[in-house]
């Protein structure tokens, strides 16, 4: 028999929990996980578990905010002197977040 993966605290996790998102909701998803550095399971227990997520600085990490900034740039670029849509004020604030708590400081 094939041993049990346990998490941290010695939990086995035989449960599996689905869910439906939009397109546009699953983008959000992904970029806040990218910057978190977690895995997507563990980012989404932390958050409906109300917990704190806690970046840990990493390659990883460092990549996502460089991708996520680029991005940012291109959409700021395109739209120019239009509207920025709630999606992008979104990622940037995460951004923002994930920079601040990166180097120590409060924002």
């Amino acid at each position: 028999m094939s041993v049990k993966i346990v998490d941290g605290k010695g939990r086995f996790r035989s449960k599996t929990i689905g869910f439906r998102v939009s397109p546009e909701e699953d983008k959000q998803i992904n970029i806040a996980v990218a910057l978190s550095g977690l895995t997507k399971q563990d980012y989404i227990i932390k958050k409906l578990s109300n917990r704190d997520i806690v970046v840990q600085p990493n390659p990883r990490v460092y990549k996502a905010l460089k991708n996520q900034l680029e991005d940012v740039l291109y959409e700021l670029k395109r739209i120019n002197h239009g509207g920025v849509d709630d999606e992008l004020l979104e990622t940037i604030r995460l951004i923002n977040t994930t920079l601040y708590g990166i180097k120590g400081e409060s924002q």
